[in-house]
């Protein structure tokens, strides 16, 4: 493609997203960067929450990854509406029965001090790191099609993409997220429903029935694999699938601060009961679009890229038209910057909340002036991990992203799962070591798993094992029986 026309067409969509943000800033209070003033249509943030769930990660990695794995990763879909069904129906009557805007404050009124700032912690350690990922995505992208035809370095790709994420988002916040990831879902379903289409017409293929038909007979189409050494059996898959829901939805300040922006309890469950069915749809598509670029690349005789989360860039920026080449950029840039700019406006809640608590020791010009700081801050962090992860990372994203959620989530699933079903009070003191500790030996029988467990081999279900042993550790310093609040 030429470069510049992906300099319009990249332009054109951060006007019409600062458009956004002005109309959604015109009135604004000190709650609105991070309630939104609890005035949205549950129908947007429904719509919305797809795009920042699917990310670039999705857009990118998922059909990649089929030359990989072939469409095994729909296991860990099929395990995703448990895991949504747990959130509608335990999480979110708690969330909204608290009033909470920080969903960790819950360990406090649980637990104690020290529980509450490993929550918050853990989120923001695990949503620092995602995020990044996902940003580098895009960003590795924008230098692959644009800044590498101009000589820019990396780092500048970089830098101009966690800027404009500030820029559209550092006064209206949450409120605004709410309807940019509206637009961006928008868009990115409408790159990969046209992708398809367009490929499905280069390969002589003929309406939808067709290209189920051609899809299924090839061997990338298997979903299921009942192998139990395998690290993508069934059981694991989906099983890992709904624990990584339940926490990085259920647990995620980033995804339910959307959802507590709806007005009612009702509206944020219907909200979670449509987001799961489309979600589910949308995933099976992304893995037929991933079979479709093989076939497209062995029809055409295309070398295949070393690293398969470069095979969609590489084909829709040098070998697709151009027409399909913009969508794929106005694709994967609403794609990356649905899920980025959500996870920035709640990493600056969080850390204002549960670490600063500038709602009960400033007024609000000061909090607007913290809040502000806080904001740069978190972007200015993004911008060195993105360096970080560029520097270090050889393998998928997707694969990259769920194995540091195995590991940073992992505590939050283990202190949540302990305050929800048990009765017991711990020694709120030792939580931080739990929290360190129990990571730490999910790490150590991940790597010996084939050797002492006749060669089991530890995947996504990493977190189940994380999450047991932050459990196991807080029963052995549970002190005495709770009695049970209204939670």
């Amino acid at each position: 493609m030429d470069s510049k026309l992906v300099i319009v067409v990249i332009t054109s969509y951060f006007l019409l997203l600062f458009l956004i943000s002005w109309l959604t800033t015109r009135k604004i209070s000190k709650e609105t960067f991070f309630t939104g003033d609890r005035q949205s249509p549950w129908f947007l943030v429904a719509f919305g929450m797809i795009g920042a769930s699917l990310s670039g990660v999705t857009f990118i990695s998922v059909p990649g990854e089929v030359g990989n794995t072939n469409f095994h990763y729909f296991q860990v879909v099929l395990g995703y509406t448990l895991g949504y069904l747990f959130i509608g129906k335990v999480l979110l009557p708690l969330y909204y029965r608290l009033n909470l805007v920080s969903i960790y404050t819950y360990m406090e009124s649980r637990f104690g001090f020290w529980s509450y700032k490993t929550g918050a912690f853990f989120f923001l350690l695990s949503r620092t790191l995602g995020s990044s990922i996902r940003v580098f995505l895009v960003a590795s992208v924008l230098q692959l099609i644009l800044f590498d035809q101009w000589g820019v370095p990396f780092w500048i790709s970089v830098l101009v993409t966690v800027s404009l994420i500030w820029l559209y988002t550092h006064r209206g916040g949450i409120k605004t997220v709410v309807w940019t990831d509206t637009l961006q879902t928008l868009f990115m379903l409408l790159a990969v429903g046209t992708s398809i289409y367009l490929i499905s017409q280069d390969l002589g293929i003929d309406g939808f029935q067709d290209l189920w038909t051609k899809v299924r007979a090839t061997p990338q189409s298997k979903i299921f694999n009942w192998n139990w050494q395998s690290s993508t059996n069934f059981f694991k898959q989906f099983a890992s699938g709904a624990f990584i829901t339940i926490v990085m939805t259920g647990l995620d300040q980033d995804m339910m601060q959307k959802n507590l922006t709806c007005k009612s309890i009702g509206d944020a469950q219907k909200n979670m009961f449509w987001f799961t069915i489309i979600l589910v749809v949308v995933n099976l598509f992304f893995l037929m679009l991933g079979t479709l670029l093989y076939m497209y690349a062995n029809a055409n005789a295309i070398a295949l890229p070393e690293r398969s989360d470069d095979l969609y860039p590489l084909l829709a920026t040098q070998h697709f038209s151009v027409f399909a080449g913009i969508v794929f950029v106005l694709g994967i840039i609403a794609a990356a910057y649905s899920s980025a700019d959500s996870a920035l406006t709640a990493l600056t809640t969080s850390f204002c909340y549960d670490f600063l608590g500038i709602e009960k020791k400033y007024d609000g010009d000061r909090q607007y002036s913290i809040r502000k700081k806080v904001h740069l801050s978190f972007t200015a962090l993004m911008f060195l991990v993105v360096l970080a992860f560029w520097w270090i990372n050889d393998q998928s994203v997707i694969t990259a992203v769920f194995i540091i959620a195995g590991y940073t989530y992992g505590p939050l699933l283990g202190l949540y799962a302990f305050g929800l079903f048990t009765n017991y009070q711990i020694k709120d003191k030792v939580v931080p070591y739990i929290s360190v500790l129990a990571p730490l030996i999910a790490y150590i029988i991940s790597k010996n798993s084939e050797e002492w467990f006749w060669g089991y081999r530890f995947g996504f279900e990493i977190l189940i094992l994380n999450g047991l042993l932050m459990f196991l550790g807080l029963c052995c310093f549970r002190v005495r029986k709770h009695k049970r609040r209204n939670y």
